[in-house]
């Protein structure tokens, strides 16, 4: 298996890993809490470096830049882990240009060895390359003797093991259960309240769902760099040897030159992954969307005409395949963009897939009310 290529969450990760090991003084500013409109959401994170780099982002604009300045004074004094709170429409900010609209709060945290340790940061790269998921649980919150645990850290794996502490075993007890309920529902990112003014911050990361193409010709090649744009893994099943090749598809997470059906089972893909169809023929495609209809993904689509889909649909149902489930697979795959060219194809297919994934409509952004 070979990772695929960075992205905004691993890279930050990546330079906290790093940071760790070298001992270079650096400091993660994660938005915690929003309201009204604001340009991130809970769980965005900029990493600042002693010598004023950085990596990720907050949103950009003024805000940003203040937040840099106030890691960098962190830095140089030794101060704690704090909140700072920003109003977006506030007079001041708006001359200097925050007109969103919304709140913010951000933490800014001095990452240190013994409060962040190197072992949860590796594990939650290991959830972008698939492995388990994980939560983190960090004190954002505290007053008087317990003020010097902010900015510790708990991490709670899926598989129901944990470690770190906030520093209080009642603490742990409940960030552990709060944290076993947002792995289980895949919730968002939230603060949460244990009473006379302590709080932490709670965040899951889970490994990025799966896009496995069955058929490795000009459509797959087209959709892989859109996969990783889209934050997904991406793997290719081809009997062909030359069309399922790491020269061919150099940031794939699995190249399998295979019988389509044996190739997409030894992937053990799961319900928020997704399957693509598109193979060099109709018997081709037969077996590969029975693969694929059988598989716990709930996406699934086919690539090809209306009379070709209508055709598999009915083979399908004759070999047993449930009619809900034929009915729900994506067929003809993608969005109505009018694409010709399999660049084309693959951007109205990734634009369905991220449409499914986020619970879009698919309809254009403009208001359809002219006074709207």
């Amino acid at each position: 298996m070979e990772p695929m290529e960075s992205s905004p969450l691993t890279d930050i990760f990546t330079a906290i890993e790093g940071a760790l090991t070298s001992g270079d003084p650096v400091v993660l500013i994660t938005v915690v809490r929003t309201s009204g409109s604001t340009p991130q959401k809970p769980g965005a994170k900029l990493l600042v470096r002693e010598d004023g780099s950085t990596v990720g982002t907050l949103g950009g604009g003024c805000v940003e830049n203040d937040l840099r300045s106030f890691a960098l004074d962190a830095l140089r004094t030794g101060r704690p882990a704090h909140l700072r709170d920003y109003v977006l429409n506030e007079s001041p900010a708006s001359s200097r240009g925050m007109v969103c609209g919304g709140r913010m709060t951000f933490f800014v945290d001095p990452i240190r060895k013994p409060d962040f340790h190197l072992a949860p940061v590796s594990e939650i790269l290991g959830t972008q390359s698939g492995s388990s998921a994980v939560a983190m649980c960090s004190l954002i919150r505290a007053y008087g003797d317990e003020a010097g645990f902010v900015g510790r850290t708990l991490l709670v794996r899926e598989i129901g093991t944990q470690a770190g502490s906030l520093g209080k075993p009642q603490w742990d007890a409940h960030a552990i259960a709060a944290s076993r309920e947002i792995l289980q529902e895949k919730g968002a990112p939230r603060c949460v309240l244990l009473g006379q003014g302590v709080e932490y911050f709670l965040e899951a990361y889970f490994p990025p769902p799966l896009l496995v193409v069955l058929g490795g010709g000009h459509i797959a090649k087209a959709l892989e760099p859109l996969a990783k744009s889209a934050g997904l893994r991406f793997s290719v099943v081809d009997d062909r040897p030359e069309y399922a090749s790491r020269e061919r598809f150099s940031a794939a997470e699995d190249i399998l030159p295979t019988e389509f059906g044996k190739g997409l089972r030894s992937l053990s893909t799961r319900e928020d992954d997704f399957i693509v169809v598109a193979t060099r023929g109709h018997r081709f495609d037969d077996e590969a969307l029975e693969a694929a209809a059988r598989s716990r993904a709930r996406y699934v689509g086919l690539l090809g005409s209306r009379r070709k889909v209508a055709l598999i649909f009915a083979s399908l149902m004759l070999k047993g395949i449930p009619r809900e489930r034929v009915e729900g697979i994506h067929a003809p795959i993608g969005l109505d963009i009018g694409g010709i060219s399999p660049e084309e194809i693959a951007i109205s297919i990734i634009a369905e897939i991220v449409m499914c994934r986020r619970g879009g409509t698919g309809q254009p952004m403009k208001s359809r009310d002219p006074k709207g």
